[in-house]
């Protein structure tokens, strides 16, 4: 039941909510999607590392992308904004498998609100 949820989930966001907010480009498909490299800034590039190293211990890029260019989290259906963005930060502290220190969160928030940022304009 619950893969049905989800999947009916993902169906409705890539149906009504990819289209108005395609500024963040991704590139590769399913597992292997993830943010177009040369849209982050140079400032923000070890943040980037750290996401595609860090992130995929528990799930793909192919979830972050979707929900920084839809603004709604596919598991849950939930806005995905700068409020959640924080609030996935302090979970994956808490989480011993993300393997993650607190400066490492902190960076990956930032790139976060920068593509949320990047995503809202026109």
């Amino acid at each position: 039941m619950r893969v049905i949820k989800v999947l009916l989930v993902t169906i409705l966001m890539v149906a009504f909510a990819m289209p108005v907010q395609a500024k963040i480009r991704s590139v590769g498909k399913g597992d292997k999607m993830n943010f177009d490299p040369s849209q982050i800034p140079n400032d923000l590039k070890g943040a980037f590392e750290i996401m595609k190293v860090k992130c995929i211990q528990c799930h793909t890029q192919e979830r972050t992308v979707i929900a920084i260019q839809t603004g709604i989290a596919p598991v849950t259906g939930q806005p995905f904004d700068k409020q959640a963005t924080k609030a996935y930060g302090i979970k994956m502290l808490r989480k011993p498998k993300s393997n993650m220190s607190r400066e490492e969160v902190k960076q990956v928030v930032n790139l976060m609100n920068f593509l949320i940022d990047e995503a809202a304009k026109p």
